[in-house]
């Protein structure tokens, strides 16, 4: 709807649909929310600020070197960025925010490919209600029955006992 002679839209064009509450100035934040709510809390960060863990509390490599950033997979796996971000997507690839950026184990990126059954293993574990930390917690947790680790044990012969574990966490 157009003001008559102009092109400028009618002002009740701008207006919100009924029932639907207009937006705060108070950076993006609805009417009727909150103060410091973004879009009415129904956005929310990967892990809450009062929960995020620091330093030895994170679960994964101890080591930064032990870590690499979406464009260093891209390069290792000789893909595009965009593929990798599908692959973190579709769960063949497990990627968690630190220190700001998304990052990937490098003990999970093999060579030229990713570990065979890791897709598998990530499948199972969200199937089991697991998010992308408690995956992790869960893939780096030392293990008595393993040579260490379950993703180190994803590596070796013992994957398809990794697998059988992850999908008995199911139930």
């Amino acid at each position: 709807m157009l003001q008559p002679g102009s092109d400028l839209p009618c002002p009740a064009a701008l207006a919100p649909p009924a029932g639907r509450p207009a937006a705060a100035s108070d950076g993006g934040a609805v009417a009727g929310s909150a103060p410091g709510t973004w879009q009415g809390g129904r956005v929310t960060d990967s892990v809450p600020a009062d929960q995020a863990a620091t330093g030895a509390d994170l679960p994964g490599p101890t080591d930064p070197a032990a870590w690499l950033t979406l464009p260093d997979v891209a390069e290792r796996l000789d893909l595009s960025i965009s593929k990798v971000h599908q692959m973190i997507r579709d769960r063949e690839l497990l990627a968690v925010r630190r220190d700001g950026v998304r990052r990937i184990p490098a003990d999970l990126v093999a060579n030229r490919t990713v570990l065979k059954h890791l897709p598998g293993v990530l499948n199972l574990l969200a199937d089991a209600g697991y998010d992308d930390e408690a995956a992790l917690r869960w893939l780096y947790e030392e293990d008595s029955t393993l040579p260490g680790t379950p993703a180190v044990a994803l590596g070796g012969d013992l994957a398809r006992e990794v697998k059988r574990r992850a999908q008995a966490l199911g139930f």
